[in-house]
């Protein structure tokens, strides 16, 4: 055998021997499986359980039209302010409100041919919904898709959340 084959037999040997003991160091010191560790607490471990969820309110319904014909519309802010929950209002008094500058997504009333709902989720306290916003032929606005969702403070339905399913497109820096 030549010194050159003889070195590199040898560095083969060298590898699979270091590779044997590498492998032998894990299975026999690895992870058995078992933790040494104490758990956080004595008491048993708490499972998720999901809500039960309950057909629609009509109450809830009604709220979300009527949150679409004023507040989303800008037709009757007065009664809209009534019917949005103050996590919506963002602090906002009445008088601000009525103002018209509001922190809810405009979509013209009189451009509506049909408003469509879709409920995503409905508890006996809360609901969100996705309502399809379909304008007449004649109007010159797209159909948008938005989520509402709603809360039941005490035994009034009111509007908390308002916003567009879709994001809007980003302009491109160079246009």
């Amino acid at each position: 055998m030549s010194a050159r084959t003889h070195r590199q037999v040898s560095l083969l040997a060298g590898l699979v021997l270091t590779a044997g003991v590498v492998a032998f160091t894990v299975a026999y010191f690895g992870d058995t499986g078992t933790s040494q560790e104490r758990p956080l607490s004595d008491k048993p471990a708490q499972v998720f359980t999901p809500r039960k969820q309950v057909p629609l309110d009509t109450d809830a319904r009604r709220v979300a039209g009527r949150f679409i014909l004023t507040a989303v519309a800008r037709e009757d802010l007065g009664e809209s302010y009534d019917l949005v929950h103050p996590e919506l209002r963002q602090g906002m008094t009445r008088r601000e409100w009525l103002t018209g500058n509001i922190p809810v997504v405009y979509y013209p009333a009189k451009a509506i041919e049909t408003a469509t709902f879709k409920v995503d989720e409905s508890y006996p306290d809360e609901a969100i919904l996705e309502v399809a916003l379909l304008p007449k032929e004649s109007a010159k606005v797209k159909p948008q898709i938005f989520f509402i969702g709603l809360k039941k403070t005490g035994t009034r339905w009111q509007v908390n959340y308002w916003v567009p399913r879709a994001a809007p497109a980003v302009p491109n820096a160079r246009d």
